[in-house]
């Protein structure tokens, strides 16, 4: 073996050095992508423990409040019924808000999963429309909000229109954008909804003229389990939920979601919606007066 010059010594040792200090920066960078994949794990284990603990809350205090209700209920004298149409009136309430909690925990778990798919029928948009307001007719009388149904479509049989998509994912949909408007509206203000479709693209948007969302929040409020408003003596129900699971059951629809807000003037959330053009499996006409029945089938 030939001795090396001195030239190249120097050019072999600069050689290994870079290669040394190139191999530092890639450990170094793979440290701090460890340690950023780690403070999520950990941010996200947090978050899902915060919310199970406030959920649960959310379950448990509905059913002890219908069932002193329904006690309560029992012990009325039979010429007081005003009392039990009142008691009656707040077992609805609480009923619903329960069975709004577990459809939004239900459908997350499964699309945590995986396992939401498409189920395609002709579904008659403005009944299933309607049908989601009067199910929150008793919350926005409550509040003093009027829910003003915007109804831009102008052909179909009876001005009707049957469009192809998934009726209990759209439900789910608008209930969730419905309650988040109402949920952060003043008092004795108002809720708009437009529905337009354009190209085979169904559009609806909810606006509402409450508390509106920063900039800042606007980049996270599809975010799972992240609220707007985390403070203990929150006004607000709600554990980030609702939201996100919209965004993800748009995704699964081929559709999107957008908002404009400013902070203090309230907000717009607009979705998108193309037409299915999967094999209709037949048609849902949305005629039923409650919001969510025993029979229905879930995702």
């Amino acid at each position: 073996m030939s001795n090396l010059s001195d030239r190249q010594l120097l050019k072999e040792l600069r050689l290994r050095l870079e290669e040394s200090r190139k191999a530092k920066e890639e450990l170094q960078t793979l440290s701090k992508e460890y340690q950023e994949v780690y403070r999520k794990l950990n941010e996200s284990e947090s978050l899902k423990s915060h919310f199970i603990s406030n959920i649960s809350n959310e379950i448990v205090n509905p059913f002890t409040s219908i069932l002193g209700l329904s006690k309560a209920i029992l012990s009325v004298e039979k010429n007081d019924w005003k009392k039990v149409v009142s008691m009656v009136a707040l077992i609805h309430s609480e009923a619903f808000n329960l069975d709004f909690q577990l459809k939004n925990i239900f459908v997350a778990a499964k699309i945590e999963a995986g396992e939401v798919a498409p189920n395609i029928t002709k579904v008659n948009i403005k009944s299933l429309i309607q049908n989601v307001i009067d199910s929150f007719n008793i919350v926005s009388r409550k509040m003093g909000i009027g829910i003003d149904l915007q109804y831009n479509v102008d052909y179909g049989f009876g001005k009707n229109l049957y469009f192809k998509t998934d009726s209990e994912k759209l439900k789910l949909i608008l209930s969730n954008l419905i309650n988040n408007a109402l949920k952060y509206s003043y008092k004795d203000s108002k809720i708009i909804i437009r529905v337009s479709i354009e190209d085979d693209i169904l559009n609806v948007s909810v606006q509402d003229f409450g508390t509106g969302i920063s900039e800042k929040n606007q980049k996270i409020i599809f975010e799972r389990f992240k609220r707007l408003d985390s403070g203990i003596n929150s006004i607000n129900r709600g554990h980030g939920l609702g939201l996100s699971i919209t965004k993800a059951l748009l995704d699964v629809l081929d559709g999107d979601i957008k908002i404009e807000s400013k902070k203090g003037e309230g907000s717009t959330f607009s979705i998108n919606l193309p037409e299915a053009k999967n094999i209709i499996e037949g048609f849902s006409g949305e005629g039923n007066d409650i919001f969510f029945d025993d029979d229905d089938e879930i995702f």
